[in-house]
């Protein structure tokens, strides 16, 4: 398993494999034959960003049965998706923002990102699984009192796109299977999520495909994969984890 990690240096965006807390720098392209300078990096002497520069983030609704079950909800026939803005990403240790214009409830989701290794259009899922990068975790944070406040139009893409809501980090693990592994979220030191990945409704490799029959899907961007039970509020001067284990523990303070 390899995990890869974005930074910047001086200004200077870089990237390469992250151990511990010492970075190996690599030169070319993450996605394609990227190669070591022979450099090495303290991480405290960077700046993390997110460990792609996405251009989209295709996020996924009503994709866990136990949280369908709890809500009355059917199993969906085909995955049920929204786009977060690329304007909203964030990287891990950097501040979710409350934003101006909203005064009402803001909610953490902790889930499972899906990377895009290579351009896909319309992908079968065997060829899905080798479009597949890596892995990163994901906090699809959510002005949730906007979704429904008009009842003639639901409005996804604006509650889940304000600056600093689509959060995404701190790497891209590479070399293993999330099917195994669960999604912990942790606000303020209590544990609020703790779901298994194996209860995903369309999982990974299906999701590319179907998702690629939509939409091209470009070199690191990101589908994140749906919440399951456990989904709560932040107030301002909170701190939520999500964590995966293999791909890491993204951090970030609510304000």
């Amino acid at each position: 398993m390899t995990q890869w990690i974005r930074y910047a240096e001086a200004g200077v965006t870089g990237f390469g494999t992250l151990d511990g807390t010492r970075i190996t720098a690599y030169a070319g392209d993450m996605f394609d034959s990227p190669q070591p300078t022979g450099r090495t990096i303290a991480l405290d002497a960077v700046v993390v960003l997110t460990p792609t520069a996405a251009g989209k983030m295709v996020a996924l609704w009503n994709n866990f049965h136990a949280l369908a079950a709890k809500l009355g909800n059917p199993v969906p026939a085909e995955p049920l998706y929204f786009i977060k803005a690329s304007s909203s990403f964030l990287a891990a240790g950097q501040t979710i923002r409350m934003p101006k214009s909203y005064a009402g409830k803001v909610v953490y989701e902790g889930e499972l990102g899906v990377v895009i290794a290579k351009t896909c259009r319309a992908v079968c899922e065997a060829e899905a699984q080798r479009n597949i990068f890596g892995y990163t975790c994901i906090n699809d944070v959510t002005a949730v009192d906007i979704l429904h406040r008009d009842a003639t139009f639901a409005q996804w893409t604006r509650a889940k796109s304000f600056d600093t809501f689509g959060v995404f980090g701190p790497v891209v693990a590479t070399g293993l299977d999330p099917m195994p592994l669960a999604v912990r979220t942790v606000l303020n030191d209590q544990e609020r999520q703790n779901y298994p990945l194996s209860d995903m409704v369309f999982p990974p490799a299906r999701l590319v495909s179907l998702i690629s029959k939509d939409m091209t899907l470009d070199p690191g961007d990101v589908i994140a994969c749906g919440t399951s039970i456990g989904v709560g509020s932040m107030k301002p001067g909170s701190t939520v984890a999500v964590a995966i284990d293999g791909i890491g523990t993204l951090v970030n303070r609510f304000e």
